[in-house]
């Protein structure tokens, strides 16, 4: 019976970190939009970005610029 306790706080947890409105394997399967600015080799900033970097996108939900060289 225990088991079963610890599986449905489990899941409780899973389904709590998801932002409303999106479905289970919808918010597994995108990517953070931080994530896709490192990956194609950008940086994060809250800033304007510096000299010589073009605004090439959004971070944490479009609070933030992603600055490419």
């Amino acid at each position: 019976m225990r088991p079963l306790y610890l599986l449905l706080l489990l899941l409780c947890l899973l389904f709590s970190y998801l932002p409303p409105g999106t479905g289970f394997l919808t918010g597994i399967g995108q990517r953070s939009d931080q994530y896709i600015c490192a990956r194609k080799g950008g940086t994060c900033n809250f800033s304007p970005c510096p000299l010589f970097t073009r605004i090439d996108g959004t971070c944490y939900r479009g609070k933030a610029k992603c600055c490419m060289r």
